[in-house]
């Protein structure tokens, strides 16, 4: 089998939202990671600044976000509210994969998102990458948060990992 390389221009969109700096770290984790890979082909951009055209001029899409209350973030479902109906039918087969930084679970805004992105019929090109940060008390859960390197290094490797991925045509 022989992979085709493609531009990297617009490869890689890496969508994040957070409260208390731990998914901010992910998202910038991963932009390391897959900018060694791409080098200019990847992008970061914070949910809520984020439109349907930035999704559509993406090959492949990393949502990174906390979970909040077992769901979603609330900037995080705006940018899905925002950009449902006009990327209905022009982003199908497209890569995708989530991490989500949480006090104990994760699951709740990770099945939140794969219900969501199943309307556009993407694809899931890595497993969730849920980071447990062991929080449960109301102090902990509102302080700011800093990645173990353990953690900060699992997030470099799965953006590197879609970069490849995006590069090499596989997905």
């Amino acid at each position: 089998m022989r992979f085709r390389r493609r531009t990297a221009a617009r490869a890689l969109l890496i969508v994040w939202h957070s409260r208390t700096g731990a998914a901010q770290a992910m998202a910038g984790a991963a932009l390391d990671g897959a900018q060694a890979e791409l080098g200019t082909g990847v992008r970061l951009v914070a949910a809520e600044a984020a439109g349907p055209d930035d999704l559509a001029a993406a090959r492949g899409l990393l949502f990174v976000c906390p979970e909040n209350l077992g769901g979603l973030t609330g900037e995080m479902k705006a940018l899905f509210d925002r950009c449902y109906y006009p990327l209905l039918g022009r982003i199908e087969g497209r890569a995708y994969a989530t991490a989500i930084a949480a006090g104990t679970a994760g699951q709740g805004a990770e099945a939140q998102i794969d219900r969501i992105v199943t309307g556009w019929r993407l694809r899931r090109v890595a497993p969730s990458l849920i980071v447990r940060l062991g929080v449960d008390t109301p102090a902990a859960i509102a302080a700011p948060k800093v990645l173990s390197g353990n953690d900060w290094q699992i997030c470099r490797d799965l953006g590197r990992a879609m970069a490849a991925g995006l590069q090499l045509g596989v997905f």
